[in-house]
């Protein structure tokens, strides 16, 4: 007993991992996660615990879950294309720092701070979601109605399942947690102290949950809304049960090209101009586009709302100089500047690299330096999820599935070449898998640069051997690399903060 409390008043003073934060926010984080927190909703005259009173306060807390696409970047975003683009042939690190480079030299140790960040904090964005999933139904308010409570859980269920596919592609096996944990008292802590040190579930066992809350939220999220794509709806659940049936714990073709198809049924398809998606309106004041046809799921920036992102890139197009005296994350590698080059893309190039004068030069000569452009100033759209990633999914479907068809992936494969106005594939290609299957990993790379896909195609495919062992001899630019990369590489080592907090969780291979 006393060393469960002695461990437990280490957490209360917040030396262990955040993974605790994630587990208990409603219990031990004394910081209000939006208007109502535990402490002002009070208990009932029997002692149950009230922590949604009404029917507002539902919905200030459902605010704060979209809030989290909106407001906490860093992680969302920002972390997500270090990973993604500098862990794989796209880009450079882009600075010196300690935590950086090993992303891109692949020397990433469970110390790293990056990835003790990412994971605290997607914990934390799940205890959001568990607590209005355990205990909408609970609300006594009448006006929060039957269907009103349907869709709200199942928003959260999407917002859940968003964060849990995030940390499967990155950890594989981690704790996958649906509830809240209970205040501990004298009388119960030994009930109720396990609940802070969950077990580490499986990779599979992360998906079949993620694959619940979708299939779940499917029935009750809202439509699409073509004039608001900020929202958690049908559509999302149907582009991410789309990713997560072509990831290989739950594989199966047949459904991601059903889900797909669903997508494109919602309304999607390809905006004609490439340059709507990212580009800057006429005046160079405000993004040019929101809210295109294209977009599945995006989180909006105007005048003032801050997407501080531009800071970690490049420059701020609407402030010029803000932020612009030290180096940026995720410097375009040589290796994709090329291969836009090669394949004669000026189109998509030109809306994803641009050069600029800058102080610096670790890996160009500062008077022409490029620099990722898809995300340009304070008003830019950071976009989650778009229809081009579904599209060329169902390629991929096609392409791998047990009976190919090699004609249609060729067929969709030329569609997104066409809006970059380059030619169809070669006959040689269209008829032959292994080549066709090269064709569109080159065409998701250079269609969704610096959108945080490239690793995660990789991994998918089993091509990060192929890929990424010999990319450090042919891309002049990069940093050395440290460790040759094999199939333990997959996945990332789970920070050792988190191993050190709960024996329960255990490093992955190789780390």
């Amino acid at each position: 007993m006393k060393g469960k409390i002695m461990k437990l008043r280490t957490i209360f003073y917040g030396l262990t991992s955040g993974l605790l934060l994630g587990l208990s926010s409603c219990s031990l984080n004394y910081e209000p996660l939006d208007t109502y927190s535990d402490v002002t909703e009070g208990v009932t005259s029997d002692g149950t615990k009230i922590v949604f009173k009404d029917k507002a306060a539902v919905e200030s807390h459902l605010t704060t879950l979209y809030n989290q696409m909106r407001d906490r970047q860093e992680h969302w975003y920002v972390d997500l294309l270090l990973i993604s683009d500098s862990h794989s042939d796209n880009a450079y690190a882009g600075t010196t720092g300690a935590e950086v480079v090993p992303f891109e030299n692949n020397s990433i140790e469970g110390s790293n701070s990056v990835l003790e960040r990412d994971w605290n904090r997607y914990l934390e964005d799940v205890a959001r979601a568990n607590k209005l999933i355990c205990n909408i139904d609970l609300v006594t308010d009448n006006s929060l109605t039957t269907a009103e409570r349907a869709q709200y859980k199942a928003e959260a269920k999407i917002f859940r399942a968003m964060v849990m596919f995030d940390m499967v592609r990155l950890w594989g096996d981690f704790p996958v947690i649906t509830t809240v944990a209970d205040d501990i008292t004298s009388e119960n802590i030994d009930e109720v102290y396990p609940q802070y040190f969950p077990k580490q579930n499986t990779e599979l066992e992360a998906y079949q949950q993620i694959e619940r809350d979708l299939l779940d939220a499917v029935l009750y999220a809202p439509d699409n809304t073509p004039g608001n794509k900020t929202l958690f709806t049908k559509s999302v659940a149907r582009t991410l049960l789309a990713k997560i049936y072509a990831e290989k714990p739950l594989r199966d073709y047949t459904k991601v090209i059903q889900y797909c198809d669903e997508v494109k049924a919602d309304g999607f398809d390809l905006v004609d101009d490439f340059s709507d998606l990212f580009g800057m309106n006429a005046a160079g004041t405000d993004a040019k586009m929101r809210n295109t046809k294209e977009s599945i799921l995006e989180a909006q920036f105007t005048s003032g709302a801050g997407n501080w992102c531009t800071w970690m890139f490049g420059r701020d197009l609407v402030n010029w100089n803000n932020n612009f005296t030290w180096a940026k994350w995720v410097t375009p590698s040589r290796d994709l500047i090329s291969a836009f080059k090669q394949e004669g893309d000026e189109v998509r190039f030109k809306e994803s690299i641009v050069y600029y004068d800058c102080n610096w030069s670790n890996y160009y000569p500062s008077d022409n330096y490029p620099f990722m452009y898809k995300c340009r100033s304070a008003n830019s759209s950071i976009i989650k999820y778009r229809y081009a990633d579904v599209l060329l999914l169902k390629a991929e479907a096609l392409i791998m599935q047990d009976t190919p068809d090699l004609e249609g992936a060729a067929d969709i494969i030329d569609e997104v070449r066409e809006r970059a106005k380059l030619g169809a594939l070669p006959t040689t290609v269209r008829s032959n898998k292994n080549l066709l299957l090269n064709a569109l990993l080159k065409e998701r790379r250079l269609e969704l640069a610096f959108e945080g896909q490239r690793w995660f195609d990789l991994v998918r495919l089993d091509k990060v051997e192929e890929v990424m062992n010999v990319v450090y001899s042919k891309d002049s630019g990069r940093k050395a690399q440290i460790y040759t990369f094999d199939k333990n590489s997959y996945r990332l080592p789970i920070p050792q903060s988190v191993i050190d907090a709960n024996d329960k969780i255990h490093q992955n291979p190789g780390y």
